[in-house]
């Protein structure tokens, strides 16, 4: 472990978020982890000198959690990226490395029945990658996993909170193709956990939210076929904003598995937009429509960077799940509002999990609806007139710190989640379930 006072050189950089609402929080020191021992040394730090902690993998935390004026963890040097056969686990095997539910590793359609392979392509990674890192390593592989898209996202904050992206309607969320991971405990102790070792850790690990359990410093996956796809935009003016939206979500959660098309809403526009994995038929489409074929999944990726790439403005936001379609009525007073808007469509392999699979409870909804925008009263006016809509759950990778219910986040699995967290930190080294 290499500790990093406000003076070193490169304090600085070390510890400036990616949100601009934390950059100017200082922490006392910085510790540079690039090993479970040194995670390990760093948390036994933090106790002997009574200093709060936060966990920083790509620094993207919503609720601040990645920042703190105590002792951060800054665990970016562990980033390797491993595909094809790793360690066998004690109580586990490549052949027994399931996906939750029965989700397939990979469906392959042969007549009229489907083929399952018997052991997945599995990738090592290391907590502190970054998703472009990661999309890159695995496509020299042939390999990817279904993810986000914003390139300086951390692997680890992503997955533990669940995962939404691109290829999730067709693979079920990042944290589904979890098939272990490495954990270091509050007491210093480094466990290796999976299907069969420490099983309850494991549940917990796939969906309730980051830096609540230990501190995760590798991941092992379940990977997919790195796929080719096509980019798609379709765009109108914002006065055609009402139809689009009332179209969109009656069509979107219930498209083919093989398309994600999500929606926004800005001051001048409204767009669908997304990927698809088969052949993309625009001719019943009105509105503009641009088409980017023949992509691989790395250049996908990077075509949506710069969307998902945090700017120096503070930028707030609120979300919720919904399960069902917004009335006309309220889709006026949304648009009425002024806020920016982001629908993301679920449905496809994110539902087709019980919803006790794994910590993550959200298995029913339809989409995910986020609010946006500069002036953070106008957000909350523009929320709260959806809210009597919504399904009142929250997507734990969009904490909010209005809401303090944690079963707002984590449903009928609160009450286990509550459980584990007394068996692995019972004296809340990490905090309580949020």
């Amino acid at each position: 472990m290499e500790l990093i006072a406000p003076d070193h050189p490169q304090y600085d950089v070390l510890r400036r978020p990616a949100l601009p609402h934390y950059r100017a929080i200082r922490p006392a020191l910085i510790a540079r982890c690039t090993s479970p021992a040194d995670v390990a040394e760093a948390l036994a730090y933090a106790r002997t000198h009574a200093l709060p902690f936060a966990l920083r993998g790509g620094g993207h935390c919503f609720a601040g959690h990645s920042s703190t004026t105590g002792l951060l963890l800054e665990l970016s040097g562990m980033n390797a990226i491993t595909p094809g056969p790793t360690r066998s686990r004690p109580g586990d095997s490549r052949a027994e490395a399931r996906t939750p539910g029965d989700l397939p590793r990979e469906d392959l359609p042969r007549g009229d029945r489907r083929v399952t392979p018997a052991a997945p392509q599995l990738a090592a990674i290391g907590a502190g990658a970054r998703l472009a890192d990661v999309y890159r390593g695995l496509h020299e592989h042939g390999l990817t996993i279904p993810a986000g898209c914003g390139p300086t996202v951390g692997i680890a904050g992503l997955t533990l909170g669940g995962g939404l992206g691109l290829l999730g309607r067709r693979y079920g969320l990042t944290c589904d193709r979890l098939v272990g991971a490495t954990v270091v405990l509050a007491d210093g102790r480094v466990v290796e956990c999976a299907q069969g070792r420490e099983p309850d850790l494991f549940w917990a690990l796939r969906g309730a939210g980051g830096g609540q359990f230990g501190v995760v410093t590798s991941l092992e996956f379940a990977a997919v076929p790195s796929p080719t796809a096509t980019r798609f935009t379709i765009t109108w003016p914002r006065t055609h904003a009402a139809d689009v939206i009332a179209a969109w979500q009656t069509w979107a959660p219930d498209a083919p598995d093989t398309i994600t098309a999500s929606l926004a809403v800005t001051a001048d526009e409204v767009r669908v937009f997304g990927a698809t994995l088969a052949p993309f038929d625009s001719g019943l489409l009105t509105g503009e429509v641009e088409l980017r074929n023949g992509l691989s999944w790395p250049d996908l990726k990077r075509s949506f960077s710069d969307e998902d790439t945090p700017g120096d403005s503070v930028i707030h936001s609120k979300s919720e799940f919904f399960s069902s379609p917004l009335p006309r009525d309220t889709i006026a007073q949304l648009l009425a509002a002024g806020c920016e808007l982001s629908f993301t469509p679920m449905g496809g392999a994110y539902n087709r999990v019980p919803a006790d699979a794994i910590a993550f409870a959200h298995r029913g909804e339809r989409f995910l609806l986020e609010h946006t925008g500069t002036d953070q009263t106008a957000v909350r006016r523009s929320w709260s007139i959806a809210h009597q809509h919504a399904s009142g759950r929250l997507y734990p990778n969009f904490p909010d710190p209005d809401l303090t219910d944690p079963t707002a986040y984590h449903g009928p699995n609160y009450e286990r989640l509550l459980a584990i967290k007394q068996a692995y930190d019972p004296d809340h080294i990490f905090g309580g379930i949020r």
